[in-house]
């Protein structure tokens, strides 16, 4: 009986995913995506990398949070899927 905990899980990374998508999109990281295709073939080296600011420092700290709480609920539904539990 453990259908809960996996559509818990299932709907918790549901909305991680969704809000690191709806993040991208307001970040504009999916805007160049020409520049995007050859960037692994660039020699450079971080030459024009953006400071971090105090937002982008609240928005890693915000990925941080979600990616822990991901593992989290893998782990409570792995936990929970192994224990005995209830009635056959």
């Amino acid at each position: 009986m453990y259908f809960p905990y996996f559509i818990t899980y299932i709907a918790v990374g549901f909305i991680i995913s969704l809000s690191v998508f709806i993040w991208a999109l307001k970040n504009n990281q999916f805007k160049d995506q020409r520049r995007a295709r050859f960037l692994p073939l660039e020699n450079e080296k971080g030459a024009d990398a953006a400071p971090i600011t105090g937002i982008s420092r609240f928005e890693i700290y915000g990925l941080l949070l979600l990616a822990c709480a991901g593992l989290l609920a893998s782990a409570a539904v792995l936990v929970f899927a192994l224990l005995p539990g209830g009635p056959p």
